[in-house]
């Protein structure tokens, strides 16, 4: 987590709402991104989304089987699906998301037993240092108007 937690700092940097994945498999990182849909023009350039792409890319598959994907924010109904579709056994997150958290706060997505995949999850861990990002992020947007 506080690999993820130094790319959501990159992301806070850019101006970017600052989440941070890393996807772990066997003891080490595949993928790393940051959230980054201002820079990049793109609305799926979630930090999950992006992640999960460089690890896919290095593995060579789509499919990620054996991997923990670590985000400092409780992943939204987008960067869960993409989790799934990845097929990732483990999904840790940091802060609860109340608006768009979709592992336990507004959706049960990646334990939903309607789907054909399920993912381990794992709620709360560094979730203080991660929430406090979080939220130096909107204070600072409210201040400056």
């Amino acid at each position: 987590m506080r690999e993820a937690l130094a790319e959501a700092r990159r992301a806070l940097a850019e101006g970017e709402v600052p989440v941070g994945a890393v996807v772990v498999e066997a003891g080490l990182v595949t993928g790393r991104g940051y959230n980054r849909p201002i820079a990049l023009s793109d609305p799926t350039a979630h930090a999950e989304v992006l992640a999960l792409r460089e690890a896919a890319l290095k593995a060579g598959n789509y499919r990620l089987p054996g991997a923990t994907l670590y985000v400092t924010v409780e992943p939204c109904p987008m960067c869960c699906g993409a989790a799934l579709l990845a097929r990732v056994d483990r999904v840790v997150y940091g802060a609860p998301d109340p608006k768009s958290g979709s592992v336990a706060s507004l959706y049960r997505l990646l334990d939903d037993p309607r789907l054909n995949h399920r993912a381990r999850v794992e709620g709360g861990v560094l979730g203080e240092e991660c929430r406090a990002l979080i939220a130096q992020f909107f204070e600072t947007k409210r201040s400056q108007g």
